[in-house]
């Protein structure tokens, strides 16, 4: 789908690679700042707690990401022996990326009716605005690696939460047959659209 759009529109691609490279960093950056305030200076220490591309995108996962259409960004370590209530700090910071991104979707539509969504700019804001919402309801989904697998480890009381991590090594099996099978792009794309309208689109 992307190397389609390279070849017959170069600029969009740029604005499409932008989008997501904002998306992913602010993702990320949520995820540290939030275990830095939540007690845990791991990120802080790998200098993650930044706004800088760089610190926060993975190589081969940005080129997946731009060329194939599926990716991930470099994932923010934390340790939960440092936070005051292990089971819900991580939960938190783990809902702190999916967040991060609603907020951001809010904040790029806002902008986009306010310069009347023209030219490359109104594109580059639609687009970031999409991408967004896109990235924060796929990482909500409850299989690990994702972060939607820990917020409900976090939600759950103790005896379920201790059976629900039995469940962590089946989840990438879980999202790589919903990815086959295009199971994530039915249950996204409603919520997709359904955002998009609210936010004016």
């Amino acid at each position: 789908m992307f190397i389609s759009l390279l070849l017959q529109n170069p600029l969009i691609f740029v604005l499409v690679a932008a989008a997501l490279i904002v998306s992913i960093t602010f993702h990320e950056f949520a995820h540290a700042f939030s275990a830095d305030k939540l007690g845990d200076p791991t990120a802080r220490y790998l200098g993650r707690v930044s706004l800088n591309p760089v610190k926060h995108l993975d190589p081969i996962g940005t080129m997946l990401l731009l060329f194939v259409g599926f990716g991930w960004g470099r994932p923010v370590p934390f340790n939960p022996i440092n936070l005051q209530n292990p089971k819900r700090d991580s939960a938190i910071i783990s809902f702190a990326g999916p967040l991060s991104n609603f907020v951001l979707a809010f904040v790029f539509a806002l902008l986009f009716r306010f310069v009347g969504g023209v030219g490359l700019i109104g594109d580059f804001l639609y687009l970031s605005t999409f991408y967004n919402l896109l990235l924060g309801f796929f990482n909500l989904f409850p299989f690990h690696p994702l972060d939607g697998f820990k917020v409900v480890y976090g939600l759950l009381p103790m005896n379920l939460a201790y059976q629900w991590l039995q469940m962590q090594s089946y989840g990438m099996y879980i999202l790589l047959f919903m990815i086959i099978t295009g199971t994530t792009g039915s249950i996204m794309g409603p919520l997709v659209s359904f955002s998009l309208r609210l936010l004016g689109f």
